[in-house]
C-alpha cells in the first residue's frame, strides 16, 4: 500500500514533562488507523502535531514523503490535514451551513462555491434539514456531525477524528460508525482517537496503542487486543476473558 503519512522519533515536551517520548507511526493511504490509550497518553498531542498546532521538539513528520513537522496549522490544512476537535465548539451564532462553509472558504475564497460544497458535504452527512439551524440549537450529536461536515469541507486528504463518539449513546455511536465508513470509502484516509473500543475494533485497519507518551503495541486490532501490556494499561482484565473483536462488514 501506499504511505501517506510517516512519524519518526517524534517527541514532544513542555517544559520538563515528556507528552510525547519517540514515537514512530505509519499511515497507508485509504486506511483507518486507531490511536488508542488511556486519558493523557499524548494522543490528542499527537494529533496537534501532525496537524501543525504543536511544533515537534524533535522528530519528522512526513506527509507523503515530504517533511512537514515545522508547518503552521493553516499550511498543514492546505496540505490535506483535516481534523475535528474533543470539546466541539461552533460558530454559536452561525448556521449548519455558515459553520460548514467556514471549512470550505479555507481552500476556496469564492463565497458561492463554498456554500454550494458545504452543502454536498451536509447532505452526505445527513444534515442538509438542518444546514439552517444555529450552532446554539444543536444537540450533541449534530454538534458532532456538524464538526465533521466543518472539517471534510477543508477538502482533507486525511482527516484527524479526537473522540467524535465521545458522549454519545449506543445508536448514535453507530450512526458515527457509519459515517466514518462512509467518509472513508469515499476516498479519505482516517486517523482516530477513540475509548468506545466496539467502534475502534470495528473501524480501524491496524491500531497504535499509547501510555503516558510511549508506544506499547501497534498491529491489527485482533493481535493488539490480546497483548498483555495493552490489557493490564488500558483494556482492563475483564478483556482478557472477552477480547473486543474486530466486525466483519
Amino acid at each position: 500500500m501506499e504511505q501517506i503519512l510517516a512519524v519518526s522519533n517524534l517527541v514532544k515536551k513542555f517544559g520538563g514533562l515528556v507528552a510525547v517520548s519517540n514515537i514512530d507511526m505509519t499511515v497507508n493511504k485509504g486506511e483507518i488507523v486507531g490511536l488508542i490509550g488511556a486519558n493523557g497518553a499524548g494522543k490528542t498531542t499527537i494529533f496537534n502535531m501532525i496537524s501543525g498546532s504543536f511544533h515537534p521538539t524533535s522528530g519528522k513528520i512526513l506527509l507523503e514523503g515530504k517533511e512537514v513537522q515545522n508547518l503552521p496549522a493553516h499550511k498543514m490544512c492546505n496540505l490535506g490535514i483535516g481534523r475535528t476537535y474533543q470539546i466541539v465548539q461552533p460558530f454559536a451564532d452561525l448556521s449548519v451551513l455558515e459553520n460548514t462553509m467556514v471549512g470550505a472558504l479555507v481552500r476556496d475564497a469564492d463565497v458561492n462555491r463554498a456554500r454550494t460544497k458545504s452543502k454536498e458535504i451536509l447532505k452526505f452527512l445527513g444534515m442538509e434539514k438542518r444546514m439552517h439551524v444555529l450552532g446554539r440549537d444543536l444537540n450533541l450529536p449534530e454538534l458532532k456531525r456538524m464538526e465533521v461536515a466543518r472539517a471534510l469541507a477543508t477538502q482533507p486528504k486525511i482527516l484527524l477524528l479526537d473522540e467524535v463518539m465521545a458522549g454519545l449513546n449506543p445508536s448514535d455511536s453507530a450512526m458515527v460508525i457509519e459515517l466514518v465508513r462512509k467518509i472513508n470509502e469515499s476516498g479519505v484516509t482516517i486517523i482516530l482517537i477513540e475509548h468506545v473500543m466496539k467502534a475502534v475494533m470495528s473501524l480501524s485497519d491496524r491500531l497504535y496503542v499509547l501510555n503516558q507518551g510511549k508506544l506499547i503495541s501497534s498491529g491489527l486490532p485482533e493481535e493488539v487486543s490480546k497483548d498483555p501490556e495493552v490489557i493490564k494499561s488500558y483494556l482492563g482484565e475483564k478483556s482478557r476473558k472477552n477480547p473486543p473483536q474486530k466486525q466483519e462488514e
